[in-house]
């Protein structure tokens, strides 16, 4: 990664380190999603009922679509959809996941198949008609491979009729309502053809118009599920006709003008999986998702932390509750996590996106661990900060629940965490590690970060072996025995290995860096991170070795001297998130005027007309008789201290919106493909 250079001067210390949080393209991936969030259609608005906040979201999809100088650019470019996720998730999680189906889900998968063939997706580029994705059912989530709903070619129509043969083969959780207008989707089916099951592909069906399900379609809303409001819903197929064209076909798969399939791939479950490739990007999309969610909140945690004052050891003292170390302690520790969970999403996403597409697999398994560990990690963060706001964090208006229960949507979305983790372990069980050991196996010094990464290798390895030997003792010949005394410290690897790869990431970020502040902010932060896990993990270590006794005994007062450091800069840090101040004013605790928000102008306080500090005056004064034009000090008086406060806001509010106004300009739009 290289970060880029002004010509005029130097980088700041924040200008280093978002760069190395969003990448050195921070401008080009991420300034158009920064600055349309900050526009007024996309400001927090205050209450609502559910339909009306999911109409919002879609009306907000639409100026969103109409922004943009290409949906289908957006579709193709990983990184402008995890992008999308990263700045709107925080802000509107009902308006990412309908974005993050209709472009990645939906148009994506248009656009990768069939290639050599025109299709009209006119329609869905101006959002005429909105895209969903329809492949779990109520049966079958995670094992999607068995979904049960049918495609069956019928010759005299040339055409398939999709069917939906039992109450557990209902789609389970689309946004198919017609809520947002006219729907279409790409629906999963298992294609019946002379007879046979070829296997799971994909058919594109519209579902509703602008006010009800089409004909042989069946839509049912799902009881409200916790978090944003989307338009969840049951669907099923009763004998729907589609046209032949309506296959999603490619190499995998399709069927001919003979009437017959030919496929080259002969595997069944390698075509549904070459069908759902779109699901890897929506686990990027997921990972970044949460990232940003994670920042959010940890901003607002510390911003209110340092403006919430109490009591101090001295009555007359006032101190802000930053100040203890009960309280600091813990979003210092989240700083770092949330630095190592932006680090490891780069990593994934660069390292799929640059391997070959012939041979992905293990950029995919680093993408699928990489997403559950972002999202279990963010979660952790988002409840640890609503922790540290009181009861402030419990109420709706500053933000922080709304994101708690979307981020339980994501560790379900695009694959539920655990099974995802299990299949990643079940693959790296028996893969063969060498471990380079020129530098040796015993203890070093805590203070070597060379070290420190040595021992998050050999956390992983210690796990895995130990999985290993637990399979080797079940007995023969029970296949689901011998995984279930493997798994659970088979998983624990799994773990690990995502703990290293995060590790890995942040020494290469380090590397990147100059000499100075901004290098010695990242590798204190990583210290601070990696002592986290060792001193978890402390008692493997000492008993294979890796560490020695004094230095386990002094892991504790390690970790908090690193967590004293890093506190003392968390404030600093929480500008490298690069969060817009208009957005931060949304979530009232993230000001140091946050009470205003619970003012009450009829109250006894405001009754008085006495102007000045302790109470907002009833009315300004204005001069009865004489000449209109008065002298400064007079016109101040006249005003009190807060009324010129507020004379001088909404001067500068007025000029600041018109300054800010976000232009979208297309070379910030999406990264253009080479």
């Amino acid at each position: 990664m290289t970060v880029p250079t002004n010509d005029a001067a130097s980088p700041s210390t924040n200008d280093l380190l978002t760069a190395v949080l969003f990448g050195p393209n921070f401008r080009q991936e991420h300034g158009f999603w920064r600055r349309l969030l900050t526009t007024e259609p996309f400001r927090r608005p205050g209450g609502g009922t559910p339909d009306e906040r999911l109409a919002l979201s879609y009306h907000r999809l639409r100026i969103l679509n109409n922004a943009l100088d290409s949906g289908a650019r957006l579709a193709a470019d990983p990184r402008a959809l995890a992008a999308l996720h990263e700045w709107l998730g925080p802000v509107d999680p009902a308006l990412t996941t309908v974005a993050g189906i209709h472009y990645n889900l939906f148009l994506g998968s248009l656009l990768d198949h069939d290639a050599d063939t025109r299709r009209d997706v006119s329609d869905f580029l101006a959002l005429r008609r909105v895209g969903t994705f329809l492949c779990t059912e109520v049966a079958h989530g995670n094992d999607a491979a068995a979904i049960e709903t049918t495609a069956t070619y019928d010759r005299e129509r040339d055409g398939f009729v999709l069917h939906t043969p039992h109450a557990g083969a209902q789609k389970f959780m689309p946004n198919t309502s017609p809520a947002g207008g006219p729907k279409s989707g790409v629906v999963a089916a298992r294609l019946l053809a002379d007879g046979a099951d070829h296997g799971v592909f994909l058919f594109l069906a519209p579902l509703t118009d602008a006010h009800r399900a089409l004909p042989g379609v069946r839509v049912r809303r799902l009881p409200a599920r916790m978090g944003s409001p989307v338009d969840h819903c049951l669907t099923s197929f009763d004998h729907c006709f589609v046209p032949r064209d309506a296959l999603l076909a490619g190499q995998h798969g399709r069927i001919g003008d003979d009437g017959r399939f030919h496929s080259e791939v002969p595997n069944r479950r390698r075509r549904f999986l070459a069908s759902i490739g779109r699901v890897t990007p929506g686990k990027l999309s997921m990972s970044a998702c949460a990232v940003g969610s994670a920042r959010v909140t940890l901003a607002i945690a510390v911003r209110y932390a340092g403006h919430r004052m109490i009591s101090g050891s001295r009555a007359a003292r006032r101190i802000p509750v930053y100040a203890h170390r009960t309280h600091h302690a813990p979003l210092a520790g989240a700083m770092a996590t949330v630095y190592a969970m932006s680090l490891l999403h780069r990593r994934a996403l660069d390292g799929w996106e640059s391997a070959p597409g012939t041979d992905r697999g293990e950029a995919e398994r680093l993408v699928a661990v990489a997403k559950g560990w972002i999202t279990w990690q963010a979660r952790d963060v988002i409840v640890e900060c609503r922790e540290r706001c009181g009861a402030q964090g419990l109420l709706e208006n500053n933000g922080m629940t709304e994101l708690i229960t979307g981020i339980e949507g994501a560790i379900t979305a695009e694959g539920d965490n655990l099974a995802v983790h299990a299949k990643a372990a079940a693959e790296m069980l028996f893969s063969a590690v060498d471990r380079d050991t020129a530098d040796g196996d015993g203890p070093g010094d805590l203070d070597d970060p060379a070290f420190l990464g040595r021992l998050f290798a050999a956390v992983e390895d210690l796990w895995f072996t130990r999985a290993r030997t637990r399979m080797s003792a079940a007995p023969p010949g029970d296949p689901l025995g011998r995984w279930n005394a493997a798994s659970s410290a088979a998983l624990r690897g799994v773990e690990a290995y995502a703990y290293r790869q995060a590790d890995e990431a942040y020494a290469e970020a380090v590397a990147t860096l100059p000499e100075g502040a901004a290098r010695e902010r990242l590798t204190e932060l990583r210290r601070l991170f990696a002592l986290r896990w060792i001193a978890r993990n402390s008692g493997d270590l000492l008993a294979s070795g890796r560490l020695t006794a004094d230095q386990v005994a002094f892991l504790p007062e390690a970790v908090e001297e690193a967590t004293v450091v890093v506190a003392g800069h968390t404030p600093a840090l929480v500008a490298t998130f690069a969060l817009p101040e208009r957005l931060m004013s949304d979530w009232p605790i993230a000001g140091p005027r946050y009470a205003d928000a619970y003012d009450d102008p009829d109250a006894a306080w405001h009754r008085s007309r006495r102007t000045g500090i302790r109470g907002r005056a009833a009315e300004f004064r204005r001069p009865v008789c004489g000449s209109r034009r008065r002298p400064l000090r007079e016109k101040v008086a006249a005003l009190g201290t807060r009324g010129v406060l507020l004379a001088y806001w909404g001067t500068t509010s007025v000029l600041s919106r018109w300054f800010e106004k976000s232009q979208v300009s297309v070379d910030e739009s999406v990264r253009r493909k080479a």
